[in-house]
């Protein structure tokens, strides 16, 4: 029960962490344009993270069920493996946080969970993550190549494409327009794009670690570490999608929201003015896009990385205007930062795992 409750806690700690790391991701554009002050889009993002971890749970059962086979993970190693994916996705944040990088958290935690299960098993990697080679199967809830693979890697540039072309078509219709009520209107608009973004990024980013926190329930249980009575009891997901407890879904919620209200203002600034100068009409542009392209991932259970959703769709909007507008050398030192956080958070939780067996 002690480790349990251990895992639990790591988890809130990774999602307070979550919270203030990713908070670039829903401020850094309102700030960035002076539409909102910090402490007025921090209060937004917070409130809208809170309501978006409450819309769906598909992500959660995506992360709880579809990444590392628990077939393969002898039972007893299971909690062992979570705090070592959380460990490894916690320290890499931090880092890259203090680094003033918006890396992944998605990414940082499911690297975490491939090292973790690789340390736990010996084996290969094809024997850990587990998905059916079917194309039938490839969408359903253990398909890890179509709901986490293969979005990982096509959701920026979907993304960029999208912010692209919406701003070029924006400067095509308004090309005409007086700069002053085009700043006007969207300076307004920027309001609700930057409430849809705090809204999906909740959405997308509390559900993962609910999805921790219902698998470690589901493995104390299955080992008979839980009692029938007990609040932390839970069998399994079962086939429904709102079968996340309501406990987890409030406490998961309640963290990330607080951990947004701490801030991260070296990512803001790095993701707000240094990759390209936005003005209102960008920043609503970028906003709306990522939103839209998180909201749609969390409905079907992919989980997205909001990191990566909000900087290419910073850059699609930037090169609409004129490819020159990107400032190359923060972006290759971003690109960089996604690069190493899959493998890099693979090897710290493989490193905690084998730390963990040496004493087992």
């Amino acid at each position: 029960m002690g480790l349990l409750i251990t895992v639990i806690l790591v988890a809130l700690v990774f999602e307070y962490i979550n919270g203030f790391h990713d908070t670039a991701n829903s401020i850094a554009m309102g700030v960035s344009t002076k539409v909102l002050t910090p402490r007025q889009a921090i209060g937004i993002a917070a409130t809208m993270n809170l309501i978006g971890a409450f819309m769906g749970t598909a992500v959660a059962k995506t992360v709880s069920s579809g990444i590392a086979d628990d077939k393969v993970i002898p039972a007893n190693l299971v909690t062992y493996v979570l705090i070592s994916a959380l460990v490894g996705a916690i320290i890499w944040n931090l880092v890259t946080w203090w680094g003033g990088l918006p890396s992944s958290s998605s990414h940082a935690l499911i690297g975490g969970l491939v090292g973790g299960a690789l340390g736990a098993t010996h084996m290969n990697m094809g024997s850990v993550i587990w998905y059916k080679a079917g194309a039938e199967h490839w969408w359903q809830a253990g398909g890890v190549i179509g709901k986490v693979v293969i979005p990982m890697f096509l959701s920026p540039l979907v993304a960029f494409t999208i912010g692209f072309l919406i701003m070029s078509f924006l400067y095509i219709v308004l090309q005409k327009a007086r700069p002053s009520p085009v700043n006007s209107t969207f300076k307004f608009l920027q309001i609700f794009s930057g409430s849809y973004m705090g809204l999906a990024h909740g959405q997308n980013d509390a559900q993962k670690t609910m999805g921790i926190i219902a698998l470690a329930l589901v493995g104390a249980t299955t080992a008979g570490h839980v009692h029938q009575d007990s609040f932390l009891y839970l069998k399994d997901l079962g086939p429904s999608k709102d079968q996340i407890p309501a406990w987890i879904k409030f406490t998961c919620a309640g963290v990330m929201a607080l951990g947004t209200a701490a801030g991260g203002w070296k990512i803001v600034k790095t993701m707000g003015s240094k990759m390209v100068k936005v003005q209102p009409i960008n920043g609503f542009t970028a906003d709306a896009c990522a939103a839209t392209v998180l909201a749609a991932g969390a409905h079907f259970g992919m989980p997205l990385s909001t990191t990566h959703a909000v900087t290419t769709s910073i850059m699609g909007v930037g090169c609409a205007r004129r490819w020159s507008a990107l400032k190359l050398s923060v972006v290759a030192r971003i690109i960089i930062a996604w690069m190493l956080t899959l493998p890099i958070c693979a090897v710290l939780a493989y490193l905690t795992m084998r730390v963990f067996t040496a004493f087992l």
